[in-house]
């Protein structure tokens, strides 16, 4: 019995020393740790002890001076959100926090609604692209941008301290939860406000893929509401579909009706709609870079583009690069992760930045990734320029890449592996100035990514075939 104690105490001490946050938030298999009930609601209350303590602060935000601490929950469709949302609350409540929950909605929206709302804390319940059973948090400081890492690293403290209890308040302070019934109201007339108030979409014809996710509703009457014709794909959640062959990660389905209902464009957002992907009517998937190239050189011919600076990441592509320089426009590039992008966008005044997959910021419009307003950009082009979708989408010429994703039982430095840095140089020589090789771990998945970009296709196959059959050997 005592060698049976001393086996599970030390798998408690194990789990409390894991690291909770990744690139984008809490993210895990539910009902797995971290995304139990009894973690959540630890997390809630490290949260709820930090606005207590006014160490969860935005800059200017009206918030941070209130007395009485608020915190906007919302989710997207997934069936375990209902337990994740009322632990979060309950934790929350526990330390005096007010809860207003808003239901399922992107999670721009629960940013917007964070600073609108002068709430002193957002938190989205989601794992973005993810399958259903996994699920995850994202947290919103009161000026509506993600979390530091700082307050990452305190709140993974509090949880793992196992102390918490000892600073609830007392009983007549508990906090209450009440639903705000108007929320997706709001989003919508925000989305709608960020395109030029004097075009609509009159004589669009929209095919939309809402991934059966957090914008099933508001995405569809964002659109119709301008004038667009729409028609829906994945829009249908069952609490076990979302991201289930549908959405950005999958837009060959949208591909194919976009033809088939001779739509003038597609477009495909993710399960909590943070990223789109589109196609233009001639069936051609316009990925983020594309996005990106568009709206980067509508806004530098129009003057709106900020320090004549475009913002991406090292997987963006090069025929993007390309493009921006000949057109005199600085590329900066950071680590993947959309707070990466927004960080550096905040830190030096640029306005526009993004991610191949879809994460694209306006930060004139949006403090994260917003896959409506972004689409609704690239309208705004279409709209202003007057051209079809398929020739703003041939601004861009992609320079072949290859991604692989190698499931993987644990992580290294990679440079540490035996032969792993001779064999990236040996590539990266034959390659020399036409490609170039990127692997990295992924921050929300048990995966190595890794990228191979040149000239010929099947010369940078075998390349990243290479290294993946070699990292799945040292990594299993």
């Amino acid at each position: 019995m005592e060698k049976k104690t001393t086996t599970t105490k030390s798998a408690d001490q194990d789990k409390k020393s894991r690291r909770l946050f990744g690139t984008d938030g809490i993210r895990g298999t539910a009902n797995v740790y971290p995304m139990t009930p009894e973690t959540v609601v630890r997390i809630g209350q490290a949260i709820g002890y930090m606005l207590q303590k006014q160490q969860i602060k935005g800059v200017g935000a009206a918030a941070a001076a209130s007395r009485v601490q608020k915190v906007v929950i919302g989710k997207d469709t997934r069936l375990s959100g209902y337990m994740i949302e009322q632990a979060l609350s309950s934790g929350l409540n526990s330390m005096g926090v007010y809860v207003q929950l808003v239901g399922p909605l992107p999670t721009p929206g629960i940013g917007y609604l964070t600073r609108t709302m002068r709430a002193n804390a957002g938190i989205v319940i989601s794992a973005s692209h993810n399958a259903y059973q996994d699920n995850g948090i994202k947290i919103f400081g009161p000026d509506g941008y993600k979390i530091s890492e700082e307050q990452e690293k305190e709140i993974e403290a509090l949880v793992a301290s196992g102390e918490l209890t000892q600073f609830l308040p007392p009983s007549r302070e508990v906090g209450r939860t009440k639903r705000i019934e108007d929320s997706q109201g709001r989003y919508i007339v925000y989305a709608k406000g960020t395109f030029p108030l004097e075009y609509t979409l009159d004589g669009l014809r929209i095919v939309l893929d809402t991934a059966h996710g957090a914008a099933y509703k508001v995405a569809p009457a964002i659109f119709e509401e301008l004038g667009a014709e729409v028609i829906h794909i994945g829009n249908t959640p069952n609490g076990t579909n979302i991201n289930d062959k549908v959405g950005a990660l999958y837009p060959a389905k949208l591909s194919e009706d976009v033809l088939h209902y001779r739509a003038d464009v597609g477009i495909a957002l993710d399960g909590d709609a943070d990223r789109v992907v589109m196609v233009d009517e001639k069936g051609e998937i316009m990925n983020g870079d594309h996005i990106l190239g568009i709206c980067a050189l509508f806004m530098k011919d129009r003057k709106l583009l900020e320090n004549n600076t475009l913002v991406v990441t090292q997987m963006s592509n090069f025929g993007l690069h390309k493009k921006m320089k000949e057109n005199g426009i600085k590329v900066v590039k950071t680590d993947v992760g959309d707070k990466f992008v927004v960080d550096e966008m905040r830190k030096n005044s640029y306005n526009l930045g993004g991610e191949q997959s879809g994460h694209i910021i306006f930060l004139d419009h949006s403090t994260t990734g917003d896959g409506c307003v972004a689409a609704l950009r690239v309208l705004a082009v279409m709209k202003q320029t007057g051209k079809k979708m398929s020739q703003l989408n041939k601004l861009i010429v992609d320079v072949p890449q290859i991604l692989i994703n190698c499931r993987v039982k644990k992580r290294t430095d990679l440079e540490e592996i035996p032969g792993y840095s001779a064999l990236i140089k040996k590539i990266e020589n034959q390659l020399s100035d036409d490609g170039r090789v990127f692997v990295r771990f992924s921050g929300t998945e048990p995966v190595v990514r890794v990228l191979v970009e040149g000239t010929d296709r099947l010369q940078i196959s075998a390349y990243a075939n290479e290294i993946a059959q070699f990292l799945e050997g040292a990594l299993s």
